[in-house]
């Protein structure tokens, strides 16, 4: 770079003024796959402070940056060539952005005189993404270069988190600009909501005599799970949540949490909600359970989150309460004087969901046929997840017995999907983790399905000497398919797949493998596994006989 004192500086490629941007903006890795349109700024990278994560598959780079994004509150950084380098990051993107991740993608793109051939590589990016991200601009113009950054950043974080593009023409990146890095924005803090909202909100809890809340993804954010916390001090409202708000509640609230509610409603979460006269929800978003599953429209409903509710024939609230989270909690907080007093079906219904966890906390380890009961394996699973160890989870029917069984007290201790549904995720989630600490054990889980769509990143982890344990459930099928499907049809299609030998699998990449061979050595496979210090897998075969109890009102004594 020339520096003139009275000029804006020269770079010798935009490259270069993109990277010190980057910098700028506190960026610490960038996840992608270089390429001959986008090479250039691999190159500049090589002279900044940014690690630069080479991955196996573009949708793994959004995938890590998401958790980055999730963990952070910081955008992720995906970087990969164009055309089909772009393509490939789509689902990454759509599942960020459906999931509240912070993600920013910078994808290169053919030069701009040849943007309306048909060259190789052309593709017109920026439509393709507009759907599924918050953002989605190219770069026309050197000049402009860091304004479309310094936006794409501030749409990513702000509010609901989720996905940017920007596309970064060839010429852009390798030839001269001029400008500056523009200074890194502190984040656009909105105060509590309304007192007119709030008195409107209070007034309906004092009111009430079955209220209870309902728990969503931006509820995990640490500020929002603490803010929650003293809320539930002061009034002793029941509390249940979607999968992503894993962690929100803390074990001194433990009692008056009725378990995670989603895909199926059969728990006691839904119990609680359709007895309920009011509902409020807090940071919750209809992707991640549909309004119609669990709103029978006989409750008022207060909706908390930092942008107005997305409007459903079954979601109508009587109130928004539109802002910073945890400031109108605290002011909910202040106007609470009396704890609230359970009904006889409320008490009830958190009694039985408590017998139930301990049932499974005396009971799970005596569940001895092999393959593995899924419960088995959730207890043992429990045991190995303790409050300095970070779970991820894929999809899959394995993600349903975690999801409703296995319970946390950390915010966004476990990353759970349920809004796309994506496959794959949790082994790149994993390594994205470790990295934003690498003092923490991560533990990854999916099934053998989900885990070859992502097993590539394995490599990574090795490259990286990742403190990651991956556990396979086996089956041999996509299983959670194959339930709904047997359900609907009385017969299962395209649903079935042949073994693999994990062991060494893993090994061939470098990494420890593990399988669980009889009931009796599952829990000392699983520490041996967990002692390793670098990437580890263990293989898991798994009995699914007791899925399709998943979709009806299943009762632990039933098993246990």
């Amino acid at each position: 770079m020339m520096k003139n004192p009275t000029e804006t500086p020269l770079w010798q490629h935009g490259a270069d003024l993109l990277v010190a941007q980057l910098e700028t903006l506190g960026v610490n890795h960038v996840f992608g796959i270089p390429g001959a349109k986008i090479d250039k700024v691999f190159d500049s990278l090589l002279d900044s402070h940014i690690q630069i994560i080479p991955v196996r598959h573009e949708a793994n780079a959004a995938f890590m940056a998401a958790a980055v994004g999730r963990l952070t509150g910081r955008a992720g950084v995906a970087l990969v060539t164009s055309g089909p380098g772009c393509s490939n990051l789509v689902t990454g993107m759509a599942t960020a952005t459906t999931e509240g991740d912070p993600v920013v993608a910078l994808g290169g793109a053919v030069k701009r005189a040849d943007s309306s051939k048909l060259v190789h590589q052309s593709m017109d990016t920026v439509s393709m993404f507009r759907p599924v991200t918050k953002f989605s601009a190219e770069v026309t113009d050197g000049d402009a270069l860091t304004e479309v950054v310094s936006n794409a950043f501030r749409y990513a974080e702000q509010g609901r988190g989720g996905g940017a593009f920007i596309s970064l023409p060839q010429d852009i990146v390798d030839d001269p600009v001029k400008g500056q890095p523009i200074p890194a924005r502190k984040p656009v803090v909105q105060g509590a909501a309304p007192e007119d909202a709030i008195s409107e909100a209070i007034g309906y809890i004092r009111q009430a005599k079955n209220p209870v809340l309902l728990l969503g993804l931006m509820a995990s954010q640490a500020k929002n799970s603490d803010a929650i916390r003293r809320l539930l001090n002061k009034s002793h409202i029941p509390a249940t949540s979607t999968y992503q708000a894993a962690g929100a509640i803390n074990q001194e609230h433990f009692s008056r949490f009725a378990g995670r509610v989603g895909l199926f409603n059969n728990q006691a979460g839904d119990r609680l909600l359709r007895q309920a006269d009011l509902i409020i929800t807090i940071g919750y978003s209809p992707v991640e359970y549909e309004p119609a599953m669990w709103n029978s429209g006989k409750a008022k409903l207060v909706h908390i989150d930092v942008q107005p509710a997305e409007i459903d024939n079954n979601y109508l609230p009587d109130t928004e309460l539109v802002g910073d989270i945890a400031a109108t909690l605290d002011k909910l907080s202040e106007h609470i004087n009396s704890v609230l007093n359970l009904s006889d079906e409320a008490a009830a219904i958190l009694q039985d969901r408590q017998d139930q966890r301990q049932l499974l906390a005396v009971q799970g380890h005596k569940l001895s046929q092999f393959a593995l009961h899924p419960l088995r394996i959730v207890r043992a699973m429990q045991d190995i997840i303790n409050s300095d160890v970070t779970l991820t989870v894929d999809m899959g029917s394995f993600h349903i017995w975690i999801a409703r069984y296995l319970y946390s007290f950390r915010a966004r201790q476990i990353m759970i999907s349920n809004g796309q549904q994506t496959m794959g995720v949790a082994l790149p989630w994993a390594i994205g983790t470790w990295l934003v600490d690498p003092s923490r054990k991560v533990v990854s889980v999916s099934g053998d399905g989900g885990f070859l769509q992502s097993s590539m990143e394995l490599e990574t982890a090795v490259r990286l000497n990742a403190n990651i344990l991956h556990i396979i459930w086996v089956d041999q099928g996509y299983n959670m398919v194959a339930i709904q499907e047997e359900k609907k049809y009385q017969r299962v299609s395209a649903v079935n797949f042949g073994p693999v030998d994990f062991k060494l699998y893993a090994e061939a990449f470098g990494a420890k493998g593990f399988v669980v061979q009889n009931a009796e050595s599952l829990e000392h496979t699983l520490r041996c596994a967990m002692d390793v210090q670098g990437p580890s897998v263990v293989a898991i075969p798994v009995d699914y006989a007791d899925n399709p109890m998943l979709m009806g009102q299943l009762h632990l004594s039933q098993i246990l």
